[in-house]
């Protein structure tokens, strides 16, 4: 009986992608069919830092704890400061679409999705807002997202990068945030 419940539970392969990017139009999406979900796109940072260069994906918010962050950020993100993250994106997929106005009307174009599963750290103008608590480190190949916790290096140099557009330079809030529950409606 034993081995009748292990072969019918569901097994998972997950795909994590780690990195640091600029956070930009955090949205709620109220599709025609389905639940409505909170949305976001993340500039994430790649290259050497002299020279960097930008993907974009198209998020969906998933987890509690990344809806509440992602939502404290939007007054940020909509005065146009720059907002910097650390993430875990999840399950990455493409999306083909047309263009339906501009000067690429009719032009197909691919979209890179993923989920966006946990926020690390936040920064609002280069100033640390949030600090998520650390982890305990898992077994090897028990939770890719806590392993893939490297960049102590990307962290130093991202904060004198630029965002991929002009953003507002007004000052930041210089206090660091806790994660607890009295803060998980506050912005910054």
């Amino acid at each position: 009986m034993s081995d009748k419940t292990a072969s019918t539970e569901k097994q998972y392969y997950d795909l994590h992608t780690t990195g640091i990017g600029y956070l930009n139009r955090i949205r709620e999406v109220e599709p025609k069919k389905g639940k409505p979900f909170l949305a976001c796109d993340v500039a994430a940072i790649v290259g050497p830092s002299d020279e960097v260069e930008y993907r974009r994906f198209d998020c969906t918010v998933s987890g509690k704890e990344a809806q509440n962050l992602v939502r404290r950020c939007a007054a940020a993100v909509e005065a146009e400061k720059k907002v910097l993250i650390r993430f875990t994106l999840g399950d990455l997929w493409t999306d083909i679409f047309t263009y339906e106005k501009g000067e690429k009307k009719g032009q197909q174009a691919v979209s890179l999705k993923a989920r966006l599963l946990r926020i690390d750290w936040i920064k609002v103008n280069g100033e640390l807002v949030y600090q998520a608590e650390k982890k305990p480190n898992p077994e090897p190949g028990q939770d890719a997202e806590a392993e893939a916790d490297n960049g102590t290096d990307m962290e130093e140099t991202a904060t004198e990068l630029s965002p991929p557009q002009d953003g507002d330079d007004s000052e930041a809030p210089t206090e660091l945030l806790d994660s607890s529950a009295a803060d998980s409606e506050r912005s910054f």
